[in-house]
């Protein structure tokens, strides 16, 4: 993986992909293609609907990779928009049921994504989350240490 300012990256989702923004152009060519059999194509139509649903898609992809990546160091677990560092986590938890708030900054973790809770210095439980929450559980565990009986 890449190197960053803390060092290099163990562990990182990228929260979404840039590929769903050709949904609106390819959208777009087929429904050309579909006037161009039965017969007049208003290709100005196509065009402008290609570009604006590309561009409300850009927007919703960028929104995403800000709001549900994340990515981990030796020294910083980056949610969303929330920095933690590492050195806060006392304790990588296996209880599933743990409560707390997610890191990240919104009300629930993403959709789609696992629960991984973890305990920190001050006693508090939060909620970390990745698509992959067992390499994320590993990385975590890796870098905390052995995760404690319950």
């Amino acid at each position: 993986m890449s190197a960053d300012v803390d060092g290099p990256v163990l562990y990182a989702e990228p929260g979404s992909t840039w590929w769903p923004v050709l949904w609106g152009p390819v959208f777009a060519a087929t429904g050309a293609v579909v006037e161009l059999v039965t017969g007049l194509v208003h290709w100005l139509a196509w065009l402008v609907l290609a570009v604006v649903l590309a561009a409300m898609t850009a927007g919703w992809v960028k929104a995403r990779r800000r709001v549900c990546s994340l990515s981990l160091t030796a020294r910083t677990l980056r949610q969303g928009q929330e920095d933690l560092a590492v050195d806060r986590i006392a304790a990588v938890l296996d209880d599933e049921d743990a409560l707390g708030r997610p890191l990240g900054g919104g009300l629930t973790v993403p959709r789609k994504t696992y629960e991984i809770p973890l305990e920190l210095d001050d006693g508090t439980t939060v909620l970390a989350w990745a698509r992959d929450g067992a390499a994320l559980r590993a990385a975590l565990t890796a870098l905390v240490g052995a995760t404690p009986e319950i």
